[in-house]
């Protein structure tokens, strides 16, 4: 995942926030490249690590995981959480069009929420292309439209109030549509690509504290900014006031999330 935002709490805080949301999805795009063990696989945009740690179990001690993210300190932690199932497991800080790996390595190659960040879609779906072996599978997930995506609306309307600079940094999550992919990766040398949506209803840890802490993790230094810490506070509160129907006696809410998920052979 790119530098797209500056984040006061940093990647740590990014793996324990976002788990909750990334995790089904994880397991639906791994799914998706039908990983099984002694198979080398790649997680592009690697972030904290979701789907390498993931497909680290998957493939087992016989295989082999690589992860690959242009933010160094994502890889950092990444590194942290590297799951013993997979002993051969590395991660590397470059970036998607720039892959230090040699042509035809990986039998699977898969890009969590990372795609729509990329500044050229096509370099990078090139360079995953060169690392895929003959017959290798692709898969990503990106989101949908942030109008099908109640929670992620209700942080964009905080952000409109509180932190409007942040809003051109935000729509870059939610602009990749099927086509872009798909044409991206035929162009790079995949074929038989297809797509298709995924939903899951999520239920989130009790927003009294997390609808801030999961703002302060991706968006703190640019509400910081704009308003100092009460801003970070009632931006929080915000989120909270909007998705006020859908949360339980416990504090918890479930909400959808939708994704894209888009498969290739090479």
């Amino acid at each position: 995942m790119g530098p797209i935002h500056r984040s006061t709490e940093g990647p740590e805080a990014y793996e324990t926030h976002s788990a909750p949301i990334m995790r089904p999805f994880v397991a639906e795009l791994l799914a998706a490249v039908g990983l099984g063990p002694g198979e080398h696989v790649l997680d592009l945009a690697c972030g904290t690590g979701f789907a390498a740690r993931a497909a680290a179990a998957l493939v087992g001690p016989a295989g082999r995981v690589r992860g690959a993210d242009i933010d160094e300190g994502m890889v950092r932690v990444a590194r942290e959480h590297r799951s013993p199932s997979c002993p051969d497991t590395g991660f590397t800080a470059a970036p998607a069009d720039r892959l230090p790996y040699d042509a035809a390595t990986f039998d699977a190659v898969v890009c969590q929420q990372g795609a729509q960040l990329f500044p050229d879609l096509t370099a990078a779906l090139v360079e995953a292309a060169r690392v895929t072996r003959p017959g290798g599978r692709f898969a990503a997930t990106v989101w949908a439209p942030v109008d099908r995506l109640p929670y992620f609306l209700a942080e964009q309307r905080a952000l409109e109030k509180y932190a409007p600079d942040a809003l051109p940094y935000l729509a870059r999550a939610y602009a990749r549509t099927a086509d872009q992919l798909t044409t991206a990766l035929q162009t790079a040398g995949y074929r038989d690509t297809a797509h298709r949506e995924v939903t899951f209803d999520i239920t989130l840890p009790p927003l009294d504290r997390y609808a801030r802490e999961h703002l302060d993790t991706l968006w703190g230094g640019m509400l910081r900014e704009a308003g100092g810490e009460e801003a970070v506070t009632r931006a929080g509160e915000l989120v909270r006031e909007q998705l006020a129907d859908r949360v339980a006696p416990d504090g918890t809410v479930t909400v959808p999330f939708t994704s894209l998920l888009v498969t290739a052979v090479r």
